[in-house]
């Protein structure tokens, strides 16, 4: 509920701020007093259209902030979750309008949209009056109030349910479709890729391979003869080893002569023997690694260059090869799997359709049995309200080709003001004041079927006196024994059932020549003679005083 309006600087308004509590409020006032600028005021901080020229004349900005206490999982919580707003305490919300028209909206002092703000505002409070067109009658809301009078709850759930399979039924059959029409129209393409790559049998890793074999052999190709020439150096008929065999051998004869002389030279030239016989070694398997078949080299170029023309004319790596052909065998099984899988789908498609059909039809025949209980219901409430002759009647339209997901109901509030006229929409039928009667009437009977917390009542009671206004307060203190109501009113009738009143008056500011609108609240005294100057006019009589604690002791009574 709402708990405290602030407002500054806005119109004939430079500083106000007020306290409201659970129950009935009243703002009463003289005509001009500046009623309609606090109902704007608190419109705009509801996120409703921002205009520069409410800003008080001379003003840079006004702002407005309005404080709500709501339970912990209200719509505005869920709301403002959504947009990071920290929901900790209460929720604060406040409009800037700067003069030259732009606005800034904050909640719980973060910058939001006005769209959030808007939202947020809608399940907080619904401002009802003789020409509002917003709230219930608007046809777009009026499903979901006959929803939430017959405690539909759970079969709406189920049709959203139900829809929202249609939708991913469809879906899936429509994408199967598209796979299954693509692969149609690439069935030769497939069909030849997965002969030709079966038929090259791509491996991974295969052209690396290939690669580095190839390299190998080129590069032994032109090293081959001069491995040759230096074999024939070491161990062909040139080879110094049987020279220095010889030397050696004479040497060691002569070394008992001179060892001193001999020895070393023997032990250098044995050193350089086994150097050339290691040599020798290490050139023998290099010739053999160099050994290659010159068709080798021939096919595994041919293997090389035809896996690399391949990746180049399906444009993928050449170890991607093997995957795509993979890929291809898939697309042509689902070709011929397809149809089978087509018809599974078109079957969940028409189950999924049946089911949505078979909860819409309950849901349908659960609104209108609740249609009458709130036919019955608001009619109950229209007698005293001097619209005895009038009718009240939930119009509902069926069609099943058109469907959403609550249905495929039309829902539309209708009236018929008098017996032998034309029943037709509550907005276009009903006057002003016949509508705004109504409206008492629906929202008493929805008070608490998901209605906002705070309902706001402009003037309802225009037009009307005496036993029509007193039922009007009658309602208005039943439906704020569950919700908190707040009336801008002028029928003392009305006033006199409030838990709490405000004055609106206009005064001259003192050292000034302008005026500014102040709102007092009244107690005891004060509301016995606010409700007494209702009651006469200009001239407040000691019969009107009376009449006044005589309406006040009849409600309290």
């Amino acid at each position: 509920m709402l708990i405290q309006l602030a407002i500054r600087d806005i119109v004939l308004i430079d500083k106000l701020e007020l306290h409201f509590h659970e129950g009935l409020s009243v703002l009463t006032g003289e005509t001009g007093a500046g009623k309609s600028i606090l109902l704007d005021a608190f419109a705009l901080a509801l996120g409703g259209r921002g205009d520069g020229s409410l800003v008080r004349h001379g003003e840079p900005q006004g702002q407005i902030t309005a404080v709500f206490d709501c339970p912990t999982g209200h719509p505005a919580r869920l709301i403002a979750a959504e947009a990071d707003i920290d929901i900790d305490g209460d929720l604060i919300l406040r409009r800037v309008q700067v003069a030259d028209g732009r606005t800034r909206a904050f909640v719980n002092d973060q910058p939001v949209s006005v769209q959030v703000l808007k939202a947020i505002g809608a399940t907080l409070v619904e401002i009802h009056g003789q020409h509002d067109d917003r709230a219930l009658v608007d046809p777009v809301t009026h499903r979901a109030i006959l929803d939430a009078f017959g405690g539909l709850g759970a079969p709406v759930q189920a049709v959203h349910d139900s829809a929202r399979r249609v939708r991913e039924a469809r879906q899936a059959l429509q994408d199967h479709r598209g796979r299954i029409e693509k692969a149609r129209k690439e069935t030769d393409f497939l069909r030849h890729a997965v002969e030709e790559l079966s038929k090259l049998a791509p491996r991974q890793g295969e052209e690396d391979a290939l690669a580095g074999r190839r390299v190998t052999m080129m590069q032994a190709e032109k090293v081959a003869q001069d491995l040759t020439d230096a074999f024939e150096a070491v161990a062909g008929s040139a080879s110094p080893v049987a020279v220095l065999s010889a030397a050696v051998r004479k040497l060691e004869r002569r070394s008992a002569q001179a060892p001193a002389l001999v020895d070393p030279s023997v032990k250098a030239l044995d050193a350089a023997l086994l150097a050339i016989d290691e040599s020798r070694t290490a050139l023998q398997d290099a010739l053999r690694a160099a050994e290659f078949d010159p068709r080798e080299l021939e096919q595994t170029e041919e293997r090389l260059f035809a896996l690399r023309a391949a990746a180049r004319k399906y444009d993928v790596a050449a170890d991607d090869l093997a995957s795509l052909r993979q890929r291809f065998v898939d697309d042509l099984a689902s070709i011929d799997a397809g149809e089978e899988k087509l018809g599974a789908l078109e079957q969940a498609a028409a189950a999924a359709d049946t089911a949505y059909v078979t909860a819409a039809k309950k849901l349908s025949a659960g609104r209108r049995k609740a249609a009458q209980a709130l036919d019955a219901a608001v009619q109950a409430e229209l007698p005293p309200l001097k619209l005895e002759r009038a009718r009240f009647i939930t119009e509902i339209q069926t069609d099943e080709a058109s469907r959403d997901g609550g249905g495929f109901d039309r829902v539309e509030f209708w009236a018929q003001t008098n017996p032998g006229t034309k029943a037709g929409p509550l907005m276009k039928v009903a006057s002003g004041g016949e509508l705004s009667r109504f409206m008492l009437a629906l929202k008493v009977v929805l008070a608490d079927k998901g209605s906002a917390p705070t309902l706001v009542f402009d003037e309802i009671d225009t037009g009307v006196g005496g036993a029509v206004a007193d039922a009007i307060g009658q309602r208005l203190a039943r439906l704020a024994g569950r919700v908190q109501v707040m009336a801008v009113t002028h029928a003392p009738q009305v006033a006199a059932r409030a838990l709490s009143h405000f004055l609106i008056l206009k005064e001259g500011v003192r050292g000034s020549d302008r005026v500014a609108t102040r709102v007092v609240p009244l107690e005891a005294s004060p509301r016995r003679e606010e409700i007494a100057r209702m009651l006469a006019g200009a001239t407040i009589t000691d019969e009107a005083r009376a009449a006044a604690s005589r309406l006040l002791d009849a409600v309290t009574s």
